[in-house]
């Protein structure tokens, strides 16, 4: 049954031992109904990595690319009784991205797969998995302009078929009108597409009329925006500063991988919205259609890429740009988008093919910008990456992935590094493209230090990120890595291999860390308080530290039903207390209350500890 993937449960469980090779999918599929007169396409969604479509024993497409929509007119192979063959493959080669990262790649059907029927004249279908339109957007003052594209196909412009488009509001009320595969809509008092704010989106259509009949209808959401990334105050939506903060996302699920349902999505953003984010870092690969639009319709900011990462491959230049094209031309609607990211990580791997390397960058940065004028081009650099290496100067605006701090010692480095950049390159456009710490909701001590994976580390690791981040408001963005614990069969740490811990929440997405509590402080308004160290229950120390998280001025805790201290603040509170057998802890601020009861025990409890495993990075 699909969505599948056959990495389910092997690409989780560690070892680095998960099964890459081919598997077979096959089936029987009954003629769809169609007229004379309409074509079919076979169309997937998502295949990781290299696909073979056999249909009635006739090879109906090759591709490699496991992460973007491809489809195929099979009309012509149709019989009554269809069988249906793919052959998937994610085993290992030099010629296919992803190949060498710090996540699992999943092989299988793993999202949709589905028959279209079109008219014989109706808009493209065979550009890329484009959906066959695409606009841009100017806007003066109250007004704007819609520049819009539709690519009717051959067969539409020699029965000379006209093509119309509409512009409707949120309404559905008809706002503009006209002739022409390249028109040019006028807005006047136009409703802006802005952030979490107002994220307001207008409908386009494009019908193709023949004989005075529509042929064929498509329809795309129209969000009309304006963005700048200023390298003296960051990033600015719509003419006013909109500091960018926000987390990176992989798609899988326990048990599920990648093969997860709108459920799983809504899921995923319904959290990443509760955090308070207001972009997010779409890593590392091209996402579901169905994510992106939820990005929309939500007022994220997003950072949209390819695969190209951690090593370059001799014989992968060819992969790199086909994906490229497909993330821009079946993406490019998506007013979400402000950036394409062309690649992550890529000096992991060293000096090796490095003049390939850069120059593939360079054409890759060459694309993006004949394709998208529209958006700037940004890549994450390796942490080890100096700051004046050729990679970190090519596209428009840079990023980097850096965990000083935690695989490193010192948080103030942090600082260091970002004030010694701007030194060297003020007018460089700079942001954390990833930063974290791994927390482990089981994992505990009082003296929390870098390595030992307890969620008390990962809270102070992040509370001197954010206050770290304050100082520099001349960063594009922010990008906590990552939002949810994903699977990466080749870790073994903390005693729970095929896992990375640097989430704000846990793989099932049930259990919140703490450090969630502590973004939500910093960037959401409505009133909460929580009381960190719930899961840390039993202490040995006869004082202990009590830390509050909450986005009100002032707190109050009490113990066994006394006041212990009242303290104003912004966002993290610290008390003292001296620990009593058993202690009902109760925090209040404002209408604002939590609680919990910790207890003070002679011995250590040995599950607090790391039984196993490290905290080292992937490499």
């Amino acid at each position: 049954m699909l969505p599948h993937t056959w990495n389910g449960k092997d690409g989780q469980d560690g070892g680095d031992d998960y099964y890459r090779g081919t598997c077979i999918y096959d089936c029987m599929v009954k003629r769809p109904e169609y007229a004379q007169n309409e074509r079919v396409y076979l169309q997937f969604h998502g295949v990781n990595a290299s696909a073979k479509v056999i249909l009635n024993d006739t090879v109906v497409c090759q591709r490699d690319g496991g992460y973007s929509t491809f489809r195929m007119d099979v009309t012509d192979v149709l019989s009554e009784e269809n069988k249906l063959v793919v052959e998937v493959d994610n085993s290992a080669n030099d010629r296919v991205y992803p190949q060498k990262a710090d996540f699992t790649f999943y092989g299988g059907i793993y999202r949709d797969v589905e028959f279209l029927i079109v008219s014989e004249e109706h808009f493209d279908l065979d550009y890329h998995g484009g959906p066959g339109m695409k606009y841009t957007t100017e806007v003066s003052g109250r007004n704007a302009k819609i520049n819009v594209t539709a690519y009717p196909n051959e067969a539409a412009k020699k029965a000379g078929a006209v093509t119309r488009i509409t512009l409707l509001d949120a309404e559905g009320k008809e706002v503009a009108q006209a002739e022409g595969d390249n028109v040019t809509l006028d807005v006047s008092n136009v409703h802006l597409w802005d952030g979490l704010e107002d994220p307001y989106l207008y409908v386009l259509k494009a019908s193709l009329i023949k004989d005075r009949n529509d042929v064929d209808e498509i329809t795309c959401n129209c969000g009309v925006r304006y963005f700048e990334f200023s390298p003296k105050d960051g990033f600015h939506l719509n003419g006013r500063h909109y500091p960018l903060h926000g987390v990176s996302r992989h798609q899988d699920y326990r048990e599920l991988g990648n093969a997860i349902s709108k459920a799983e999505h809504e899921r995923d953003m319904e959290l990443i919205r509760e955090v308070g984010a207001n972009t997010i870092r779409l890593a590392h690969y091209q996402h579901d259609q169905y994510f992106y639009d939820l990005c929309d319709q939500y007022g994220m900011i997003v950072w949209a890429e390819i695969p190209y990462i951690s090593e370059h491959l001799a014989n992968g230049d060819e992969n790199t740009i086909s994906q490229m094209k497909e993330l821009i031309v079946q993406n490019f609607n998506h007013p979400c988008i402000v950036t394409w990211g062309v690649s992550n990580e890529i000096t992991i791997s060293g000096k090796k093919l490095k003049k390939q390397m850069l120059k593939n960058h360079r054409v890759l940065n060459d694309l993006c910008h004949a394709m998208d004028p529209t958006r700037p081009t940004t890549l994450a650099c390796f942490a080890m990456c100096p700051h004046w290496h050729k990679v970190a100067h090519i596209t428009d605006l840079v990023g980097w992935n850096l965990y000083l701090g935690w695989y490193v010692p010192f948080f103030w480095l942090n600082d260091l590094w970002i004030r010694f950049w701007h030194f060297l390159y003020p007018n460089r456009r700079l942001c954390y493209s990833e930063y974290g710490a791994e927390g482990m909701p089981n994992l505990h001590s009082a003296k929390p230090r870098r390595g030992d994976n307890t969620e008390e580390y990962q809270c102070r690791y992040h509370e001197y990120m954010l206050e770290c981040f304050k100082r520099f408001p001349y960063m594009w963005a922010t990008y906590y890595w990552n939002m949810f614990d994903f699977a990466a069969d080749a870790r073994d740490q903390g005693g729970e291999p095929g896992m990375n811990h640097k989430g704000m929440i846990t793989f099932d997405r049930k259990l919140k860390k703490d450090v969630f509590y502590l973004y939500k402080a910093y960037w959401t308004q409505e009133p909460f308080v929580h009381l960190a160290g719930k899961r840390y229950e039993y202490r040995t120390e006869s004082k202990t530290e009590i830390t509050v998280y909450s986005n009100l001025q002032e707190v109050s805790l009490y113990n066994n039903g006394k006041l212990v201290g009242t303290k104003k603040g912004e966002k993290v509170f610290k008390f003292q207390i001296t620990l009593e057998p058993e202690n009902k802890l109760e925090v209040k601020a404002g209408e604002c209350k939590d609680s919990t009861v910790i207890y003070k025990t002679n011995q250590p409890r040995p599950e607090y500890r790391m039984a196993k495993g490290n905290s080292s990075n992937w490499m």
